[in-house]
């Protein structure tokens, strides 16, 4: 399955930035890789079943290219997949959110929403990250299977 989105890692773990074209995804990419983590892909990502875990990998082709805007399109080094524990949803956040899960190829993968744009939204989707790796399975499920 392909997505539209980008995907990063922190320590291995992969988080899913999903939302429309120009909502930041890539700009917040390049700052997640900034503040320490690692590019998996970019704009269009493919996600796979491995082991019982959604696995999200860069299309052939595409591995360590980046696109920032104003500049063009950047080699970077990547990560060649990372097993997903984390979707962002790029749009306003609650300010404090009951913890979503959302079922992803039929597996259970925590869900947040996240401003791309704010200063911290970087250290914020570290954080995130390192919570969901923690994720006790204490969360609703949200009805929505679509790989959005």
């Amino acid at each position: 399955m392909q997505v539209h989105a980008s995907c990063i890692a922190f320590e291995g773990m992969g988080v899913l930035l999903r939302g429309p074209s120009d909502a930041g995804k890539s700009d917040l990419a390049l700052r997640a890789i900034e503040a320490g983590g690692q590019l998996v892909a970019d704009d269009l990502v493919a996600l796979e079943l491995r082991g019982g875990r959604v696995w999200a990998s860069p299309l052939p082709r595409a591995d360590g290219r980046l696109e920032v805007r104003g500049i063009g399109i950047v080699r970077l080094p990547a990560l060649d997949g990372a097993p997903l524990v984390l979707i962002a949803d790029l749009s306003a956040p609650e300010r404090l959110p009951e913890p979503e899960i959302e079922s992803l190829l039929g597996v259970p993968v925590r869900r947040i929403r996240l401003a791309p744009f704010e200063i911290s939204a970087a250290i914020k989707l570290r954080l995130a990250v390192h919570m969901a790796s923690e994720d006790k399975g204490a969360a609703r499920v949200s009805d929505n299977d679509d790989g959005r």
